[in-house]
């Protein structure tokens, strides 16, 4: 158990190997409290290597706070266009907006401070105090709950705030004062390359080998423990590629709810047949020239899963004042931010969302 662990026995041998084994990544290479904090931000729930591209479009469009702060929201939704999530970069706006007007354009240093600000929880908080200011600060991300639930032999559910909460608590007395940006680092990089979350972990390859309660009893598979989450609810759509010539049809989302404030393409709720999709697309005023099916798709989002059918749709000629928001596809690419939940559909429209953008 962590209460009777002793974690401090952890952090030179940690600290020794960290040097030689971190990988070279964009936003450890200038660890600004900007960089720290958007790195932080896209990275959860996504991917290393994912992140690499859409970090440096975002961060060579808006370089500082101030960019951040000031950028207009079709824009800002372009540009995290394909993470998902995006009520955190509007999140991250309003914390900017805070920095610029608060705190004279300076993200603060302090762990109490930057938890004030809109999105930002102890997680993030703690990694720019501790990466970007050198502050002792312990940020617990499912890496550090992994590895320290292993090495303390701990089968506490991490899935409970209160799991977290004590390995916050167990962990800030022996976060080295001299180090601490490089002890939060080399946590996350234990985590993610040698006690990994999928498949066995590499205990030959780790400088806590040795110390490791889990591995010394032969339980490190079985651990950390964590409850399985509740069923994601199903919602089933029927997507619609409208075009009339060239130009594809988008609608703008709701202000606020799932993906707020996005484009993307109209869509059925349910599963209808095809003289109904035909009976709806007459009563939203369009003239059918040709109907296609189009392959089914899903998207999981954390709470609810989409299951899609498609139709590609050929119309008349929509005339300019009608209404109905008709882009060409350079327009949609480049302008409109349309969410990765499209992206099987995105290709009969012959653009690019999301990862695909960056797979040449």
């Amino acid at each position: 158990m962590l209460e009777t662990y002793d974690l401090g026995q952890l952090v030179m041998p940690l600290l020794e190997w960290y040097p030689s084994h971190a990988r070279e990544l964009p936003w450890r290479s200038d660890p600004t409290p900007y960089h720290v904090w958007v790195s932080e931000i896209m990275l959860q729930q996504t991917r290393v290597e994912a992140v690499k591209p859409f970090y440096a479009r975002f961060t060579e469009a808006l370089p500082d706070v101030r960019a951040l702060a000031e950028c207009e929201t079709d824009r800002l939704l372009k540009l995290w266009e394909g993470l998902g999530y995006y009520n955190r970069v509007r999140n991250m706006q309003t914390a900017a907006q805070t920095i610029m007007s608060d705190y004279g354009g300076v993200i603060p240093s302090e762990y109490e401070e930057l938890l004030t600000l809109k999105g930002i929880g102890h997680y993030t908080a703690a990694a720019i105090a501790s990466i970007a200011y050198g502050r002792p600060a312990a940020a617990v991300d499912g890496n550090v709950l992994r590895i320290l639930m292993r090495a303390a032999e701990d089968d506490s559910d991490i899935a409970k705030q209160s799991a977290k909460t004590r390995v916050e608590q167990a962990l800030l007395p022996v976060i080295p004062s001299d180090h601490a940006g490089m002890f939060t680092q080399a946590m996350m990089e234990l985590g993610a390359t040698i006690c990994v979350p999928n498949g066995a972990p590499l205990c030959d390859q780790c400088p806590w080998e040795k110390l490791c309660l889990a591995h010394a009893h032969g339980t490190a598979a079985q651990l950390p423990v964590k409850a399985r989450p509740k069923a994601r609810r199903i919602e089933y759509k029927t997507v619609l590629v409208i075009r009339d010539g060239d130009r594809v049809l988008l609608q703008k989302r709701p202000g606020k709810g799932l993906l707020a404030g996005m484009y993307e393409l109209p869509f059925i709720e349910g599963t209808p047949t095809d003289r109904e999709v035909l009976e709806t697309l007459k009563q939203r005023g369009l003239s059918v020239i040709r109907m296609q099916k189009l392959p089914d798709a899903k998207h999981i989002f954390s709470h609810v899963e989409w299951r899609m059918s498609g139709y590609a749709v050929l119309v008349e000629e929509v005339a300019e004042d009608s209404g109905m928001l008709f882009v060409e596809p350079v327009d949609s690419e480049r302008t409109y931010a349309i969410p990765a939940a499209y992206a099987a559909y995105a290709r009969y429209m012959n653009i690019r969302i999301g990862q695909e953008k960056f797979l040449e």
